[in-house]
């Protein structure tokens, strides 16, 4: 093979290749104009940002958008690298009819040939400042995207709805934008409104920092709860619903999101914000996701999750989770994941405390606060513990390596999800923080725990907007402060290596041992009803989407009694033992075949072929359950307990 010298630094005034002497291969060099870098600099102009959001029925946005301090050369950039997303996620695909002008005059522009997301300008010497318009195509089905508008309601988040540009950091870029809204149409956001005239709401200027970690929703069925009334520093809970009668929240259930709120207190002794919404969207109509930012969180759940809340409590750590990032994330951030903007690729190694330490508190807020119980609390962590201690994944592949998921995956589906892993620096990591807390617990006999961690490293400069980053060695510091121990060493065991067990020594240390019993949780019972699955995934290894009644397979475990009998995923059974699929009849038939030598007999379809499986399979039903060790001190029942 004959060398050949890449050049792709964008350090170099031209990108190029060049051929060794005598290759046969291409003689031509491409030559590429490297794109600005990001300084600390005050941009000479400023954006403003007039969105029509009217259009619910298209799912249509028209933006129209006014630059100036631009020059004849100068750089757009659409946002790529997604705060919160961890990942080059950007919807430029969605980007439709774009055309720039100055004073009405049109200005050409040309894709930039190696980066897609920069937009370059060719325009008159005297050119100073331009008007942009587009259309943003929100999804119109699944089939394109996770839904963002339906007629009811919508969520918008900025980093879609514009072009800034290149050459500054964001927090030195200047935006005053408004939204049009349909008729009666109610919204609530971070931003703070300036003026209102009918539909169309003008906010106040920010920087395109603030503005970007300021989505909005909207929607024509809304409520806005006060989560801590009287209090200088307001937190509301904006709520907003397909249908009406879905936004009917109990006195009861009302107290512990208020209660979370005085948790979170408690636990940072501090706040970074100085209003605070959780955006909640009750609908399955629209994505139901979570985002985390500075002074909001994007929040999505099913309709009935105040109106079933005996059904829903396997979500209710969401809200606790997303206002946790305001801490871990927002405010105190990773090194290698801050970027002066939008289109600078992020690092992901420490995702495993940004996001698997706020995993951890997640779940602790919400089992103080009241949101889950604290047997519902002792039941997630066993179906975590569970899953994390079958992950046949870990036999191939570190905890640290999945913190690249987001950029190698953002998030489509996987066909040997356990096998592969994915994004499990969120609850393995969560583990991982437990075995910390408890190991903290005993060596100080009870004096000090992670809630000192959590005060010391997060809770600094109260009030400050000023995000601080950290690094593996800031962490390590912080523990020691607290506890000192060879925390690196014991950190970079559980990170780095490959085969090691689940660590599940937090649960041991806490008091409590992971065991199976023939009977789901009731907590995992309503998870599977509300969620419509069927959960086998310790008995024969598959985890089953019955939505539809069809006994779709979702999930398969790697080298379980399923994956020997060649099921896969998105296969179809359509009957066990001769008898037409049911969950019970599975079920049944699992119960029957213990102790036995008869295999389960399936007969399963998938695309336009049928087989018939003989799953080799004899244990019976087994669900995840923490039992109770007396000889070891409740340590976990302290954790999960109200401050």
């Amino acid at each position: 093979m004959k060398a050949a010298i890449v050049a792709l630094s964008a350090c170099f005034p031209t990108i190029g290749v060049a051929i060794a002497a005598g290759s046969s291969g291409p003689a031509a060099t491409a030559t590429f104009v490297p794109i600005a870098a990001p300084l600390d600099r005050p941009y000479p102009g400023a954006i403003q940002l007039r969105v029509d959001a009217s259009d619910v029925s298209r799912r249509i946005v028209h933006v129209h958008e006014s630059v100036s301090g631009i020059g004849p050369d100068s750089v757009l950039l659409y946002p790529q690298w997604l705060p919160g997303t961890h990942a080059p996620q950007g919807t430029i695909d969605r980007l439709a009819g774009l055309r720039i002008a100055a004073g009405g005059t049109p200005v050409s522009w040309s894709r930039d040939p190696v980066d897609v997301f920069a937009f370059r300008l060719h325009g008159p010497a005297a050119l100073r400042s331009i008007d942009i318009d587009f259309d943003y195509l929100s999804p119109t089905s699944s089939q394109v995207g996770d839904l963002e508008i339906s007629r009811e309601l919508m969520q918008i988040e900025w980093n879609e709805l514009l072009l800034y540009p290149a050459g500054y950091f964001a927090r030195r870029i200047p935006v005053q934008a408004s939204i049009t809204l349909p008729a009666d149409w109610k919204f609530a956001s971070a931003l703070e409104s300036a003026a209102t005239d009918g539909a169309r709401t003008e906010f106040k200027p920010v920087s395109l920092e603030t503005f970007v970690d300021s989505p909005l929703d909207a929607g024509r069925y809304s409520s806005r709860l006060d989560l801590d009334p009287g209090s200088a520093v307001p937190v509301h809970l904006d709520l907003f619903a397909d249908r009406p009668e879905f936004l009917a929240v109990k006195p009861e259930q009302l107290e512990a999101h208020r209660t979370l709120v005085q948790q979170a207190y408690r636990l940072f002794g501090s706040h970074h914000y100085d209003h605070y919404d959780f955006l909640y969207t009750l609908s399955d109509q629209i994505q139901q996701n979570g985002l985390e930012h500075h002074q909001s969180s994007e929040n999505g759940a099913d309709p009935q999750t105040f109106t079933e809340w005996d059904k829903t409590a396997y979500a209710r750590d969401l809200l606790a989770h997303e206002f946790t990032h305001s801490w871990n994330g927002k405010f105190r951030r990773p090194a290698d994941l801050w970027t002066p903007n939008y289109n600078v690729p992020m690092q992901d190694s420490l995702l495993w405390v940004y996001e698997g330490q706020t995993q951890y508190w997640g779940e602790v807020l919400a089992a103080r606060s009241g949101l889950r119980t604290r047997q519902q609390a002792l039941d997630q962590l066993a179906l975590t513990a569970a899953y994390h201690q079958m992950q046949p994944g870990r036999q191939w592949r570190s905890l640290e390596d999945t913190t690249n998921d987001e950029i190698i995956n953002p998030r489509r589906p996987q066909s040997w999800r356990d096998w592969q892993r994915f994004e499990d620096y969120y609850s393995e990591g969560a583990l991982i923080w437990l075995d910390v807390d408890t190991l903290i617990r005993e060596r100080s006999a009870g004096k000090r725990s992670l809630d000192d961690f959590a005060r010391a490293f997060f809770g600094i400069n109260d009030g400050s907007f000023t995000t601080v980053t950290y690094t593996f060695d800031d962490v390590v510091k912080a523990l020691n402060a607290i506890e000192p121990y060879d925390w690196a060493a014991f950190l970079r065991q559980r990170l780095d290596s490959v085969g090691r067990p689940a660590p599940l020594d937090g649960l041991r240390r806490g008091g409590y041992s992971l065991q199976f019993s023939d009977t789901a949780s009731d907590y995992q019972k309503a998870s599977d009803e509300q969620r419509k699955h069927v959960d086998l995934l310790y008995s024969i290894g598959i985890d089953i989407d019955d939505s539809d009644r069809q006994g779709s397979i979702d999930h398969v475990v790697w080298d379980s009694a399923a994956f020997k009998a060649k099921l896969t995923e998105s296969a179809q059974i359509l009957a066990i033992n001769g008898i037409a699929y049911g969950a019970d009849v599975l079920q049944d038939a699992i119960r029957a075949a213990q102790g036995t030598l008869v295999p389960i007999e399936l007969i399963v379809k998938t695309g336009d072929r049928y087989m018939v499986a003989h799953l080799d399979y004899h244990d019976g039903l087994r669900y995840p359950h923490l039992e109770r060790d007396a000889a070891t001190p409740a340590r976990l029942d302290d954790i999960l307990a109200a401050r």
